[in-house]
């Protein structure tokens, strides 16, 4: 964890500047570069048929002019050859941030790549390790860490404003009575986040792990309840300015399979699922995009708890994945609209978790702790879709290599 100091205060007379974002632009084949950096990866085209990796993307093979070209991950690992730190720049994001520092680094497997250079790396010749991060504009940006692998991009001015660590940041966390939420929020502090909203929809319902949270002095219990619009747009009244990472983890959870009678489940899971999702985004989403020019206590990013199986649903709860599916889409809308703000939207697709909703649900389930380490994580590395644990990483794995075979296997769970 970095030892720097919290940021000065915001002088409140200053005029906050519009938010500036890096330029957008990228060709069709470099848009599978910032696609791995979506997930924490760093992948460059290599030519099946020579077997030479290139970079920048094209279309085709530079050597033997293929079109057979593969994705394939690379672990980054190279030299710095040569640097220049920059003074001047026509880009109003860049300019607000110079200087900057930047170099070529000759990766191991022959590849020259210009990227940020990291304050703590030594200059050329040095190791280095190159990894892809998405810069405020959401497309890949590659940054050159000391090859030790313990730095972090928070001990760097420009890669933290690419990243949304918790550290110095106040957060809202939407739902407090939850497991995962309480877990959540632990790890959260436990980054060094300096203040913790925790919305409780019915706060005369107390429960020991709730006043254990509430007992910590960084955090403060705030009434919450996503399906009343005015109980939203109070709290977004109060506190809406100063939410530096909103995580939205309020949900309704019930194994209702197809079919089955009544629509008093789906209604509840959709209240709060989407239409719960719907009414922070109409409040909360306007105050984020306002503050993001706000430079190291602007608005950084915004969380979404979805579920696996909104990529493809499971019978067996169905009105549940259905709310989750609807959810993702609207998130996906939601981080279209942020982007223009240089706000990062987060969405964590876990498999079941270990909570009361999933207690007949057979081993292996994802523990709570678990849940919140991998999120506080995706937070520092600025990634936009995190799977946490073993099953939401074995279903993406099948999804992507079939998504219908993958429903056909669900339709027998």
């Amino acid at each position: 964890m970095s030892d720097r100091l919290p940021p000065k205060p915001k002088n409140p007379v200053l005029k906050t500047r519009e938010p500036t974002v890096p330029p957008g632009l990228r060709s069709r084949a470099a848009m599978r570069l910032t696609a791995a950096a979506c997930d924490g990866c760093f992948e460059l085209q290599q030519c099946r048929s020579c077997g030479r990796f290139q970079y920048p993307p094209r279309e085709a093979c530079f050597n033997c002019l293929s079109t057979m070209l593969e994705w394939t991950p690379c672990d980054g690992s190279g030299e710095l050859i040569s640097q220049t730190t920059l003074h001047h720049s026509n880009e109003n994001y860049f300019r607000e941030r110079l200087p900057l520092r930047v170099g070529l680094v000759r990766l191991d497997i022959g590849v020259d790549a210009l990227a940020f250079v990291h304050e703590k790396c030594s200059g050329p010749p040095a190791r280095v390790t190159v990894r892809a991060h998405l810069d405020r504009a959401g497309q890949a940006a590659l940054a050159a860490y000391p090859a030790d692998h313990q730095t972090g991009a928070n001990e760097d001015r420009l890669l933290r404003d690419m990243t949304c660590d918790p550290k110095f940041r106040k957060v809202l966390v939407t739902d407090g009575k939850a497991a995962a939420s309480q877990a959540i929020v632990k790890a959260l502090l436990a980054a060094g986040a300096d203040l913790v909203w925790v919305g409780v929809a019915e706060p005369w319902k107390r429960s020991a792990a709730l006043d254990t949270i509430a007992s910590l002095p960084e955090v403060t219990v705030v009434p919450l309840d996503v399906t009343d619009g005015r109980s939203v747009a109070e709290l977004a009244g109060l506190i809406g300015g100063k939410v530096d990472i909103l995580v939205n983890t309020a949900e309704v959870h019930r194994n209702r399979p197809v079919g089955a009678r009544g629509l008093e489940t789906a209604r509840a899971e959709m209240e709060v699922n989407y239409f719960g999702l719907l009414r922070l985004i109409e409040t909360f989403g306007p105050a984020l995009k306002a503050r993001a020019a706000d430079g190291e206590h602007g608005a950084a990013a915004w969380v979404n708890l979805l579920s696996i199986h909104a990529l493809s649903a499971l019978p067996s709860q169905s009105s549940f994945t259905a709310s989750k599916a609807a959810a993702f889409a609207l998130s996906q809308s939601l981080r279209a609209d942020m982007q223009q703000a240089g706000l990062r939207v987060i969405n964590v697709f876990p498999g079941p978790i270990d909570d009361e909703w999933n207690q007949l649900v057979p081993q292996p389930k994802l523990a709570p702790a678990a849940l919140a380490d991998a999120i506080v994580a995706g937070l520092r590395d600025g990634t936009e879709d995190i799977y946490p644990g073993d099953v939401a990483r074995d279903f993406l794995t099948r999804w992507r290599l079939s998504a219908k075979v993958l429903e056909r296997e669900l339709a027998g769970q």
